[in-house]
């Protein structure tokens, strides 16, 4: 079921933009061999314009201003894990999706955030076109930046539905990223326990 209280809260294109959208859609329709008044496709064009503002509604966003919203002074200096965040976003070469998985991981240097704001930088940066290998380094730069730690590791693990549904097409490839800083970088046990955090099984 959709939650209507968060689509409230997403910063929405303005109606002109919406049926500016729509209109070029409508042309798409009709460059590909559609008819784009039969009853079926109606409404599709607006109905695309809005799910394109959807899934890219992060270039109407701040990530470091979500960050910055939840921060608090705490002297904990272990590593601090959000995994298995859910990522959906579109390939800026096809404009195919892809979807996965990022693991999240700082050591605190005085200041830690709200645990919910790190999938909601995730979420921002994930909602735009993009490439994995971007979306990895922005994340990562993102939380370093706001929250000065000692270290970030970022993983994402996605698959690419222009590898499975176009081109090459094998379903079952994954690609995986990643991105470390300070302690994570210069300290193989330090990552090798996130790597191993990240795999486990806790729950």
């Amino acid at each position: 079921m959709e939650n209507t209280d968060n689509l409230k809260s997403i910063p929405q294109l303005p109606e002109n933009e919406l049926n500016i959208i729509a209109d070029n859609y409508c042309n798409i329709l009709e460059h590909i061999g559609e008819d784009p008044k039969r009853e079926g496709l109606i409404k599709t064009p607006m109905r695309a314009a809005k799910s394109l503002d959807y899934l890219t509604h992060g270039y109407r966003q701040d990530p470091k201003k979500i960050l910055e919203s939840a921060l608090f002074h705490e002297d904990y200096k272990q590593i601090v894990i959000v995994k298995d965040i859910e990522i959906y976003s579109l390939c800026e070469h096809h404009l195919l999706p892809f979807f996965g998985k990022a693991h999240i991981g700082y050591i605190p240097n005085g200041t830690i955030c709200g645990l919910s704001k790190i999938p909601r930088v995730v979420e921002c940066y994930a909602r735009r076109l993009q490439l994995q290998e971007r979306l990895t380094t922005q994340i990562k730069d993102c939380i370093q930046e706001v929250l000065n730690p000692i270290g970030v590791a970022v993983v994402i693990e996605a698959q690419h539905l222009c590898m499975s549904m176009r081109g090459i097409q094998k379903q079952n490839s994954v690609t995986t990223t990643s991105e470390f800083t300070g302690a994570f970088l210069k300290n193989e046990n330090t990552r090798q326990e996130f790597m191993h955090l990240i795999g486990a099984n806790l729950h």
